[in-house]
């Protein structure tokens, strides 16, 4: 039985982050929606407090599953949200203000889900991670796994781990450079992950955002 992690990773930027996600779908016109508008906020907020609590009893495995289904849930009513958006285009039924607002918050929302992504499935999750103790493989090439054993003990990266905020910052730049900066990808599943989430970018900011203000 494996022993418990010297080192605990912070969930709580993971779920303030997936809260925030929840806040937004507030911004989105009803009918991009599925039910009311602040249905996805309470099924958020109701899964985060469960998670929370499973974790608190140590119930490692149950709380994962639990992870994994609130960051599926808010992807698919993401994914939902910009093909409605996509699919009235033509109609031109909303105003160009809702237009760019559902666009800024689809945006900022994609950031938010795909960061999620990455900081559950790279290096088998955050649990595995902490019973590693420090990282040295993983999906992403970060700077600090590059740096000599000397260098990190000096630096005091020796026991070194990704946490939400380094996804986070991986995740903003693909969704504004398209591409990653300074950790280049490793694994065949982030970069289709990756690919995946800059087509959204570009959806949401070059196309949705250029009809709104009637360039198309």
């Amino acid at each position: 039985m494996p022993q418990p992690a010297k080192y605990q990773e912070p969930r709580w930027h993971a779920m303030i982050a997936l809260f925030a996600v929840g806040g937004l779908r507030l911004a989105l016109p009803h009918e991009l929606s599925v039910g009311p508008d602040w249905l996805m906020l309470v099924v958020v907020g109701v899964l985060i407090t469960v998670y929370a609590l499973v974790r608190r009893f140590a119930k490692e495995k149950v709380a994962t599953f639990l992870g994994y289904l609130l960051v599926s849930i808010v992807t698919a009513d993401m994914t939902w949200s910009l093909c409605m958006l996509v699919a009235g285009l033509p109609s031109h039924k909303q105003s160009s203000l809702d237009l760019l607002r559902s666009a800024a918050a689809l945006w900022i929302t994609n950031i938010l889900v795909f960061a999620s992504w990455y900081w559950r499935l790279d290096a088998g999750g955050p649990s595995a991670r902490e019973q590693r103790g420090v990282h040295t493989d993983g999906a992403f090439l970060f700077p600090q796994m590059t740096l000599n054993k000397e260098t990190k003990v000096l630096m005091g990266e020796d026991r070194w781990s990704p946490g939400f905020i380094d996804y986070l910052f991986l995740a903003f730049n693909t969704s504004t450079a398209f591409s990653p900066t300074d950790s280049p990808v490793l694994s065949r599943w982030a970069k289709v992950l990756m690919m995946v989430q800059s087509l959204i970018s570009f959806a949401t900011v070059a196309l949705l955002a250029a009809r709104a203000i009637n360039i198309l």
